[in-house]
């Protein structure tokens, strides 16, 4: 019996972590936030003083990481351990974010977390949620879903997010900063940002989470 996936690709602050984490509990699916890998690897090069240009150099030090990820019940967010150690605070910061874009360009780190990725592919099944899950990695995912909304929405969402956690931010700023991780993200050489030509689009900007998991439930029905 080989395992389900379902694919949910979008640009940063489109909800994708939240809707993904959500499926999963639904369905009792494994999880993978490969949005968090990239996070990882950038806290990990910050931490070890590695040149995030050097894509060789970041690559070898992805080999050497250990991660996990646990739904733990009643969070909002989904545990990051790495090396046993909980960096999920670190890692979702709006450092981590620049970080992680910062190190998805280079094709020697895509390439090294490749492997990683699809072995989070399990019986029953999984929810994957990042940039090119459907487009390059579960390119045979029988359910794509690519979320996304407005910079306008998800830079609110974000201050929301960043101030609930104390952290002091500037909504211009913010909007700023997704819309030039969006401009990198979506002409990078490698793996760019975009809708697999099979997956099922879905703008949260005016739609609430659990609208956003109705929907994607409805079509994981008919897998």
């Amino acid at each position: 019996m080989s395992a389900v996936v379902i694919a949910i690709d979008g640009p940063s602050g489109a909800g994708k972590g939240t809707v993904a984490r959500l499926v999963a509990e639904q369905l009792n699916y494994h999880l993978l936030d490969s949005g968090a890998l990239y996070r990882i690897v950038g806290h990990a090069a910050f931490l070890a003083r590695v040149d995030m240009d050097d894509g060789a150099a970041l690559a070898a030090l992805a080999n050497t990481l250990k991660i996990e990820f646990a739904i733990i019940e009643g969070e909002e967010n989904v545990a990051v351990l790495l090396n046993g150690e909980d960096v999920s605070r670190a890692i979702r910061s709006q450092q981590g974010a620049t970080h992680a874009s910062k190190v998805a360009v280079h094709e020697e780190v895509r390439a090294a977390l490749f492997g990683l990725q699809r072995s989070f592919a399990k019986v029953p099944g999984l929810v994957a949620d990042g940039r090119d899950m459907g487009t390059e990695v579960f390119t045979d995912a029988p359910l794509k879903v690519f979320l996304t909304a407005t910079a306008e929405e998800r830079a609110q969402r974000r201050y929301k997010q960043l101030r609930q956690k104390g952290e002091a931010v500037s909504i211009a700023r913010l909007l700023e900063e997704i819309k030039e991780r969006d401009y990198r993200d979506e002409n990078r050489a490698v793996a760019p940002l975009r809708a697999a030509e099979d997956s099922v689009l879905i703008d949260s900007t005016n739609l609430s989470i659990n609208e956003v998991v109705r929907q994607i439930l409805q079509h994981a029905a008919l897998i």
